[in-house]
């Protein structure tokens, strides 16, 4: 009997373990697919990071931008792209059109200073 009690924690327990994993699965496969959706919103801000980033390697390649010019301005738009994961963060992995607004005028002002 003492066996049989054994057998059945042991197989209880190897149950709660699958069920575990088997949650734990699920909620990374729904965090992942919050943060793997291509929001329009998103996608616009990030691709014109990106692009900027570009732009800043370009400049500071042909000399048009000191080396300390390009960090600082890699810097600004670093955070410009740490704001908007912060506010999709908030909104169910989406952005708002006013939070896209600003951090559009953010990038303006970084891509003004680009190349001057």
């Amino acid at each position: 009997m003492h066996t049989r009690t054994g057998n059945t924690l042991i197989a209880a327990f190897a149950l709660s373990l699958l069920a575990a994993g088997g949650s734990a699965m699920a909620h990374g496969q729904d965090k992942d697919s919050k943060w793997e959706t291509n929001h329009p919103r998103r996608e616009q801000v990030n691709e014109r990071l990106a692009r900027q980033h570009k732009r800043i390697s370009q400049e500071a390649r042909e000399g048009e931008l000191s080396k300390s010019q390009a960090h600082a301005l890699r810097q600004d738009d670093r955070k410009i792209r740490q704001e908007e994961r912060d506010m999709a963060a908030q909104n169910g992995g989406h952005i708002t059109v006013a939070e896209q607004k600003v951090l559009n005028q953010q990038e303006n002002q970084v891509s003004k200073k680009i190349g001057k």
